[in-house]
C-alpha cells in the first residue's frame, strides 16, 4: 500500500485556539444542563433550551473547523449567536455558580467564534 501525501496543513493558531474555546465551551454546557436537571423545576426551559442550543453548536463548530468545512465561517457566526443566548439566559441566574461559570464560558467561545468568522465584536 503506497502512502498518499498529506493534504492538509495544521490548523492556524487561532483555529485550534478556537476549536479548544468551543470544546470546553461545550463541556461547561453539558455540566450546566445536569447542573438544571439537579435544580428539577428552579431551571427555566428558556435556560434549557439555550444551554443545549450552545452545546450542539459548539461541538458542531468545533468538529466543522477540525474538517475544514466551507461552511466553517457562517457556523463560527451562527456558534456565537448561540454562545451569547445561553450566555445571557445563565446570567438570569446570578446565584447560581455553575450558571455564572458557563456563561463566562459562552462568553469567551463568542468571542472566538467571531474572531473566526470575521465579524465585527
Amino acid at each position: 500500500m503506497t502512502q498518499q501525501p498529506a493534504t492538509t496543513t495544521p490548523l492556524s493558531k487561532e483555529m485550534q485556539d478556537c476549536v479548544q474555546t468551543c470544546m470546553t465551551c461545550h463541556s461547561v454546557c453539558e455540566e450546566t444542563m445536569s447542573s438544571c436537571l439537579q435544580m428539577g423545576g428552579q431551571a427555566q426551559m428558556q435556560i434549557m433550551r439555550a444551554v443545549m442550543d450552545c452545546a450542539e453548536m459548539t461541538r458542531m463548530c468545533a468538529d466543522m473547523m477540525m474538517r475544514r468545512s466551507p461552511l466553517m465561517a457562517e457556523m463560527c457566526a451562527m456558534c456565537a449567536r448561540a454562545c451569547d443566548m445561553c450566555a445571557e439566559a445563565c446570567m438570569s441566574m446570578p446565584e447560581d455558580a455553575q450558571m455564572m461559570r458557563c456563561a463566562e464560558a459562552c462568553h469567551r467561545c463568542a468571542e472566538s467564534c467571531r474572531s473566526m468568522a470575521g465579524a465585527s465584536m
